[in-house]
């Protein structure tokens, strides 16, 4: 076995902070603001400074999301690895393959732009030039595109040494372009340029040109794929973001203001308005705009601030595409080439020679402006995804260090997930054939996904199941989490009884946390503790005859763990222990249960423990519930398995004051509809009580356990299992098992993204403060 399937694969840490907002500056600067301006002003008109404003606010939502998982997640990756832990390995994987894909894109399109101007500054001199200006741009192109793939391989510390220089001059010359641009418009002003037309296309056309430029505003998802190899990447990732917008959309909305407002158009282009002028000029309107404005030496200096944002921007995006492609290859979702580190410069350099060759292969041989609207919709799709991710996890990871928090949650990402999604529907609508090659990479992604790297991933991933025993298939299986051996022979009896009335058996799992400080692997060092309490379930099963599946599992989250064996195993009912209040309002069973009794993936069942040697009596109280019939099934289920004439007996409460023939209708149809389809006695009793919980806890006396249903709960309001449930738990001197269906696919949603992190119920928090 090779040695670097078990080890640690890790980047040097060398950027500070002006290094990695350089990165996010200078990709963001880049080919947009030069080759598609003037593409742009023909679509929008003077609203193209609207529209750039619009594409600030609509990237600054997902900016937000990027800062705090940036902050929690700094590996190299990104919005990769992010969509990934909170998605799942299929929506993981084509996050990463469109980013890869959108990237090497970019590279080119930002290769073909420095390729443009440099053809453009040598016809300055040599005009001739210009008839052989298509080969010669693809030989510029390829020629930096292997400079910066060569300054990528000698490591981070040298990309982010280059890209500064090259990225500060260029701020500089535009400054000097915006600052004169300014004073012509102070000392001329033309307010009829903003008031005659200011949306000549209307608002479609304000829509188009956001759609043409938004990839120039995806610099800060470069930023987090840096951030395996930033210094103190908890404070500097989200610093460098929110620095690096700033810079760039302030810039963009200037450079508008001015090639709008201080442009005039010379009389030998007719008499059209200044931004079909600007149109015209296509790739080279803002240089045409800096002529006007500063002379023939002006537009010399904007071809070379030209020359020096591709070269940033490509420097940037290189950086991105490799980082990408290495976090897949060392996931074994790409080949494992990709996941390589050179031994002595400590960058990924099969991933970054691998990404370069595709980059110049994708300008030789594709239609780049169709293929660069493509990978705009795949840049917008990503990050909505990663809008998502930032929702599932506030619910999933509450532990993790975050080092940002999004404020007025969930209202960014949400706003982000709908613009992103409207702008990339908005653009495929737009150009059909965008449509076509989106759909054609991401279903030959799904493909390869599907077919090979998933099983890849599989065998040749760390491993976290490290012991499994099956007996026996069987149709019902109950998974019984046991974490010591104090709780794990009740769990096991428990559950032995649930799954022998289905003929089914007990699966036994116990999952070793082990921090992000070890390897996955090395919590194999833990396995012995592990099995002594799946020892005891085992050991139990036996003497009841019921078959036993048995694992030990590895993983950073107890309840990821658990709930990625439920699905695995297609586990019917989950049977968890649990002690009694966690000490906390804000969690009830304690972090690792909480999360899965909000959101169960199969039937749930909670045992609040005490002393009982055998259950004679069960009291179920019914109301009509949604769990209710689940509550009375699964204490038919212990009745019949655990001894001959356990009695099973119904009681509904009647609260003080009501009516006794009301009451006694409400009794009986509550009755009636519990038993439907049970085949077993039960006794029915009425009692009338202040409130329900007392009337519970009068029947408690006589009974070995209390088998109750999660009360109903408020379709926005993430309540665990309601008040009365919680509080017959916590106060009844027997033993208690809470009941709870899985989940609908609508409240799963709801669950994993818009509602706030479960908690306890609030009027439960006031009564066990002593408070009405």
């Amino acid at each position: 076995m090779n040695t670097h399937v078990e080890s640690e694969i890790t980047l040097s840490r060398t950027l500070g902070l002006l290094d990695i907002t350089m990165i996010g500056v200078g990709a963001m600067i880049g080919a947009g603001i030069f080759v598609l301006t003037g593409i742009a002003a023909g679509e929008a008109g003077p609203a193209l400074v609207l529209a750039f404003m619009l594409n600030g606010i609509v990237t600054t939502f997902t900016a937000l999301s990027y800062a705090e998982l940036g902050s929690c997640f700094p590996e190299a990756g990104g919005g990769y690895l992010w969509v990934k832990e909170g998605m799942g390995g299929t929506q993981g994987f084509l996050a990463g393959w469109m980013s890869w894909f959108a990237h090497a894109v970019a590279c080119s399109l930002y290769g073909l732009g420095f390729g443009r101007f440099a053809v453009e500054l040598i016809s300055l001199g040599y005009p001739d030039v210009l008839n052989y200006a298509a080969p010669l741009t693809l030989v510029f192109m390829t020629i930096i595109v292997v400079l910066f793939a060569f300054i990528n391989l000698r490591g981070a510390s040298e990309t982010g040494l280059v890209g500064n220089v090259v990225t500060i001059a260029k701020v500089v010359i535009l400054g000097i372009f915006i600052a004169i641009g300014l004073k012509a418009m102070v000392e001329n002003p033309n307010l009829n340029v903003w008031t005659d037309n200011f949306l000549p296309h209307g608002l479609g056309g304000v829509f188009v040109a956001m759609g043409l430029t938004f990839i120039a505003f995806e610099g800060y998802e470069i930023i987090a794929q840096s951030g395996e190899e930033v210094k103190d990447p908890k404070r500097n990732v989200p610093r460098a973001i929110f620095l690096s917008l700033i810079v760039v959309i302030i810039i963009y909305i200037l450079v508008a203001v001015v090639a709008i407002g201080a442009v005039r158009v010379p009389a030998s282009a007719g008499n059209i308005p200044v931004w079909e002028y600007l149109e015209a000029a296509q790739e080279v309107a803002i240089v045409r705009a800096a002529e006007q404005l500063m002379g023939r030496w002006g537009g010399i200096l904007i071809l070379i601030s030209g020359l020096a944002s591709t070269m940033s921007a490509l420097n940037a995006t290189i950086y991105s595409s490799s980082r990408v492609s290495f976090a897949m290859g060392r996931d074994r979702n790409l080949p494992e080439v990709f996941g390589r580190i050179h031994p002595r410069m400590r960058t990924p350099h099969w991933a970054v020679i691998i990404s370069a060759v595709l980059i110049v292969v994708m300008a030789f041989s594709l239609p780049i402006d169709e293929v660069a609207k493509a990978a705009d919709v795949m840049f917008l799709l990503m990050f909505a995804q990663v809008n998502i991710t930032l929702m599932t996890l506030r619910q999933r990871r509450p532990d993790l260090d975050r080092g940002y928090f999004v404020p007025w949650f969930p209202i960014p990402p949400l706003i982000g997930i709908v613009s992103n999604a409207a702008l990339a529907v908005f653009l495929v609508v737009e150009t059909g054939r965008v449509g076509l090659v989106t759909v054609a990479w991401l279903a030959a992604g799904v493909l390869l996904y599907l077919g090979y790297f998933r099983r890849k991933e599989e065998v040749e991933g760390p491993k976290e199941v490290i012991h499994q025993e099956a007996l026996v298939s069987v149709d019902y299986s109950v998974l019984v989490p046991v974490a010591d051996v104090g709780h794990a022979a009740e769990l096991g009896r428990l559950g032995s009884y649930l799954a022998r009335e289905h003929d089914g058996e007990v699966l036994a799992v116990h999952v070793i946390k082990v921090p992000r400080s070890l390897t996955l692997a090395d919590g194999r060092l833990f396995l012995k503790e592990g099995r002594e309490p799946i020892e005891k379930v085992i050991e139990v099963a036996r003497d009841l005859e019921v078959p036993v599946h048995s694992l030990v599992r590895l993983g950073r989250d107890v309840s990821s763990a658990l709930l990625k064996t439920a699905a695995e195993n297609s586990s019917d009912m989950i049977l968890f222990g649990w002690p009694g209040t966690s000490g906390t309002n804000n969690v009830l069973f304690g972090s690792v249960i909480d999360r899965i009794v909000s959101n169960p993936p199969a039937d749930l069942a909670i045992v609040r423990q005490r002393p009982t040697k055998q259950l004679k009596r069960i009291v179920v109280p019914v109301a009509g519930g949604p769990n209710t019939h689940l509550a009375v099934i699964t204490a038919v289920a212990l009745a019949r398995n655990t001894r001959e004439g356990t009695e099973v007996v119904l009681v509904h409460v009647v609260v003080d004051g009501a009516s006794e023939a009301d009451a006694q209708a409400r009794a009986n149809n509550a009755f009636r509809r519990a038993v439907e389809g049970v085949d077993y006695p039960v006794q029915t009793e009425m009692v009338q009580a202040a409130d329900p919980v007392a009337g519970i806890l009068k029947m408690a006396d006589a009974a070995d356990m209390i088998v109750i249903g999660a009360t109903k709960e408020p379709r926005l309001k993430n309540l665990l299992i309601g008040n009365v449930a919680s509080r017959v738990a916590e106060q009844a001197p027997c033993a208690v098992m809470i009941v709870k269906r899985r989940s609908t696919m609508l409240a799963a949603v709801l669950r994993e993204t818009v509602l706030p992190p479960v908690r306890r119920s609030e009027k439960l928090e006031r009564l066990e403060n002593g408070e009405k």
